[in-house]
Parts: structure tokens; C-alpha cells; sequence
């Protein structure tokens, strides 16, 4: 019976150091679900064409995202296109966009396809100001904590991170937490990214440091571009512009 309490105790103490370790490296795969509905439906549900086009495309469209990280780099990438999606309006991922966050500098490196264009968009890491709240959710087998930004001056952004990986980084362009960004969304996108997994695996030199490409503009030369050439498109433009703002 004493060797089995020993046993039960040198368990338990592994258990709490476990638990009490922090994560600086690893690999986190991300569900990205969109709502291509509900842009329609808000519009007006009405409309026969909307009627038949939400007919032809599925209401949700989800892909796999995964952020390789260190304590001092990440990078965030498609995974895995599901085959079976049809999308609207465009949207569909492009294979070669990532995006590279330097914590040691503050910078960032974003390889994006934006219509036929390839940009290279090169700027600091994003500077948002968070209210972090008393609410927490369990994602992934971690307890995080939700906080709320806004970007594009009204768009509303609903993050939950971990203090257990204090790594500021999570899912598209975002950071700038006290720990990893287990789950995001932009309801006015109709968009969420929860993680799905952690996998303690550390990245290479080369994985973390792809060789991109692509029109070398900052953040306000890339909206000053987006602007101009959606000045006509009213309300869609303006959502168009903030998916590519991510």
C-alpha cells in the first residue's frame, strides 16, 4: 500500500511540473470556418440570384492553418485546402500567402496574393489594443483568456490566448497578447480560427524562413492601392479590403 501511495505522489509531482512548464516552440494547426451566407442574407435574402447562388455553394467553407513558432519567429500558412469547397466571391486560399512575425525586431513579412497581384508587404508587427477580460474558454486543452480589439477602425476582433505558450503570436497577422492566440474571431467577417492541436515539434532555420516574393509595399502603400482600385465597389470593396488587411 506505501509503494502505491509513492507511486500515486511521484505522479502527481510530474503531473504539476508538466503543467507548470511553459511552451515556446511547437507547431499549432488552426480550423478557419467561414459564414459565405450570411453576407447574402444580410443583403437581402430575397434577392432570387442570392437565392440561387447560396443554393450552388455551401453556407460554410473550412480550411487548415498551421503557425510554426519558436521564442523569437513564427510563420503562418495554409495546411490543407478541403477539396471539396466552393467558394464565393474569390476567397478561395492561395497556397503561396504566409506570413513571417519577428518578435526580436517587432517585424513582419507577409507574401499575399491579392487579385493577380503578388505583394510583399513589410512592416512592424501589428499594434492593437487589447481589453482583455475576465471571460476564458477551453481550446485545445487550454484555458484562455478572451480579449477584444478592433482593426480598420470599427471592425470588432475577439481573441482568446494562453498564457501557457508566452509566444505573442496566433492565426493571420495577429499578436500582440501575453501568450499564444488559440482562437479568433471577426464576427463582422463571418470568420472564426480555433486551434485544433499542438504538436511539440521545434521548426528549422528553413521552415521559419522561407524565401518569399512579391511587390514590396508597407501596410498604408497597400491600403492607399486597395482603395484606389476598389473606390467603386462599395460596401463589398470595403469588406474585400478587410479580408485582405488580416
Amino acid at each position: 500500500m506505501k509503494n502505491v501511495l509513492v507511486i500515486f505522489i511521484c505522479f502527481l509531482s510530474v503531473q504539476s511540473f508538466a503543467q507548470s512548464q511553459f511552451i515556446t516552440k511547437g507547431r499549432i494547426v488552426y480550423e478557419k470556418k467561414t459564414n459565405q451566407h450570411k453576407p447574402l442574407e444580410e443583403e437581402g435574402g430575397d434577392n432570387e440570384w442570392w437565392k440561387e447562388m447560396m443554393k450552388s455553394f455551401p453556407k460554410i467553407v473550412t480550411d487548415q492553418y498551421e503557425l510554426q513558432f519558436n521564442a523569437t519567429k513564427s510563420i503562418y500558412k495554409l495546411e490543407k485546402e478541403n477539396a471539396d469547397n466552393k467558394y464565393m466571391w474569390g476567397s478561395k486560399p492561395n497556397e503561396s500567402d504566409n506570413s513571417i512575425s519577428d518578435f526580436s525586431n517587432q517585424s513582419s513579412s507577409i507574401q499575399r496574393e491579392i487579385f493577380e497581384n503578388t505583394y510583399l508587404i513589410k512592416d512592424s508587427l501589428r499594434n492593437l489594443e487589447w481589453r482583455i477580460t475576465q471571460e476564458t474558454r477551453d481550446i485545445a486543452g487550454f484555458e484562455c483568456k478572451k480579449a477584444v480589439s478592433k482593426i480598420c477602425d470599427s471592425v470588432v476582433v475577439v481573441a482568446f490566448y494562453t498564457d501557457q505558450i508566452p509566444v505573442s503570436a496566433g492565426p493571420e497577422n495577429f499578436g500582440g497578447l501575453p501568450g499564444m492566440i488559440m482562437g479568433l474571431a471577426i464576427p463582422r467577417m463571418y470568420t472564426t480560427w480555433f486551434a485544433t492541436k499542438l504538436e511539440l515539434v521545434e521548426p528549422t532555420v528553413q521552415q521559419l524562413s522561407p524565401t518569399q516574393k512579391g511587390k514590396k509595399v508597407n501596410w498604408s502603400q497597400l491600403n492607399v492601392e486597395l482603395k484606389k482600385g476598389m473606390k467603386d465597389w462599395g460596401k463589398n470593396g470595403q469588406k474585400i479590403t478587410w479580408g485582405f488587411s488580416l
